[in-house]
């Protein structure tokens, strides 16, 4: 498809300079009513003004032009001048006949290289439903920028020293690090280092001598020094590093590289310093970026103790991504509310290297509450990633007739999850909801893998009666919604790819299901006097490509049979 909207661009370019008018921009959307036609422009409305033309007289005049244009079937102006264009049923054939398992793979970014930061826990704060967002969206970024064609790199930053963590050790250090070994599941020191870090905390809060002990130990930990605080700090790490893997392995995702927090303090305080009086200066003892004259605000980079702050962390992240990847594009995804903050580091970022701030995206997601009694009782607070998932799996398995398939529910468990999240506008919050994001009917991940498991079977009941599919249809076939609806999906890809918002392709891949199973619904398919028999099974079998691929763009993997 994308060949002929080309084409058809370039034509109405070339009308619009016949008549001495250069450099017009001509875009398409998808009329909401499909009789209205398969796209429409406005390109007669927006340049009748500027040409001294009426936009009606214009959009006719463009209609005349084009109407030997190969592929249109019907073209026609509506309102004060839309131009509604309906392709030939050939065309739709076409399109589908090409549908395979590379649909939906571009090269919007073909030879470039991408880098991907997502998923960056404090390695003493437990995986909870927060990383389990970020992980989402991060990993459908990751995907989407794999089918544009780039060379895709993963990246975490994990948080390894802070005072936080140094208040952990320190209530570690009262009972002895050695009682971690006393635990015998991982949820359990997980549980245990959660109390410390509270505990560790209060004490903070509470008691001078406690405060004196902490910040020795914090700078213990950031100079690496060996001794009862370095082991106790190496063991807590461990721990949590190795649930972060297990629970992101879980959750479809893998890593490249981890660029820890401890090592781009060190090298992001040298570059602030570096740059004092060309774009940091003192103020107070500390280090700061004067956000106001730029219309920002004012941040710390260093503090008036002489450590580095999250800021000056993250000018030494970028330094050290770019340094060590060299990437065309990193996009990085957090939550919502960092967006001040980011601007903030970005514009200083952007006066130390042009590149940093010009090759940075930065890319948002909300943030989730639970409906309904039965999981917020059982949840509560900020629940862990593990919680989460067992809690979805607990629902999944009542709804389900066959229980003896641990990895299916997992699957359908982690497909309810992420749906939920990528079906959503970037940065809107989610209240999710076990009773709808679980449905086989729903607007649902798991209504999404019934679909594919759908067309699945239908292909299998074929094989065993000797029917395969071809992508010829009898010359009475006319193209169905479904058959068009089918035919967009790269086009919602390449606009996934150049917003990086996953939801376009979550919509779309909505609309394809309740498209196909209406159509499922009415459409006699393995009918032997059927003479779109074969046909409609390439049909299925698209459809099921498409699926797949979307699904895969989305994180989410398939099942076989439910």
């Amino acid at each position: 498809m994308f060949e002929t909207i080309s084409k058809l661009q370039n034509a109405i370019q070339n009308i619009f300079t016949q008549i001495g008018f250069s450099d017009v921009e001509v875009s398409f959307e998808r009329p909401a009513d499909m009789s209205h036609g398969d796209v429409s422009t406005n390109v007669a409305m927006r340049y009748g003004k500027i040409l001294g033309k009426n936009p009606k007289e214009l959009a006719d005049f463009v209609v005349q032009e084009l109407g030997d244009f190969e592929q249109i079937r019907d073209i026609s102006v509506a309102g004060p001048g839309f131009i509604n264009i309906a392709f030939k049923d050939s065309f739709f054939q076409k399109e589908i006949k090409g549908i395979d398992e590379n649909t939906g793979k571009l090269s919007v970014h073909k030879g470039e290289k991408i880098l991907v930061e997502h998923s960056s826990p404090n390695l003493f704060k437990s995986f909870h439903i927060g990383h389990v967002m970020n992980n989402t969206v991060g990993e459908s970024i990751v995907r989407l920028a794999e089918f544009s064609g780039a060379d895709v790199t993963r990246v975490s930053y994990p948080s390894d020293v802070s005072l936080g963590i140094g208040k952990a050790v320190w209530a570690l250090l009262q009972d002895g690090a050695e009682k971690l070994d006393t635990f015998s599941s991982i949820s359990e020191k997980l549980t245990y280092m959660g109390e410390c870090y509270v505990k560790g905390n209060k004490a903070f809060e509470e008691n001078e001598q406690a405060q004196r002990e902490i910040r020795d130990i914090t700078k213990k930990i950031y100079a690496k020094e060996k001794g009862l605080e370095w082991d106790a700090y190496e063991k807590g790490k461990d721990i949590n590093l190795e649930y972060f893997k297990t629970e992101t392995t879980r959750l479809g995702s893998r890593f490249d590289a981890f660029i820890y927090e401890s090592e781009a303090g060190v090298v992001g305080k040298k570059i602030v310093e570096e740059y004092i009086g060309k774009v940091f200066e003192h103020s107070d003892g500390a280090i700061i970026f004067d956000g106001e004259k730029r219309g920002l605000h004012t941040r710390v980079f260093v503090n008036s103790e002489g450590n580095a702050t999250y800021e000056a962390k993250d000018i030494g992240l970028l330094d050290i991504k770019f340094e060590k990847f060299d990437p065309d594009l990193s996009i990085l995804i957090t939550d919502v509310e960092q967006g001040p903050y980011y601007k903030v580091v970005l514009e200083a970022a952007g006066e130390i290297r042009k590149e940093w701030k010009e090759k940075t995206i930065h890319r948002k997601h909300g943030r989730m509450t639970f409906k309904g009694k039965k999981m917020s009782s059982r949840l509560g607070g900020v629940p862990l990633a593990s919680e989460v998932l067992e809690t979805v799996g607990d629902e999944a398995r009542e709804r389900m007739e066959d229980t003896s398939d641990l990895k299916k529910i997992d699957t359908i468990a982690i497909a309810a999850l992420k749906f939920s999240i990528l079906k959503a506008m970037a940065g809107k919050n989610i209240d999710f909801d076990p009773e709808t994001s679980l449905s086989f009917e729903g607007d649902s991940g798991p209504y999404l893998l019934y679909t594919y498991v759908r067309c699945n079977s239908i292909l299998e009941k074929a094989k065993k009666s000797g029917f395969v599919p071809e992508a010829k249809p009898s010359s009475e076939w006319t193209a169905s919604s479904l058959e068009k609806i089918l035919c967009r999906f790269s086009e919602e890809v390449e606009t996934s790819i150049k917003a990086w918002e996953p939801h376009h392709v979550s919509q779309y891949l909505l609309t394809l299901a309740r498209e196909y199973n209406s159509w499922y619904a009415s459409t006699k398919i393995l009918d032997e006097n059927n003479s779109n028999l074969a046909w409609n099974l390439w049909v299925v079998q698209s459809v099921m490509h498409v699926l797949k691929n979307g699904l895969y763009c989305l994180g989410i993997e398939t099942v076989e049979r439910m």
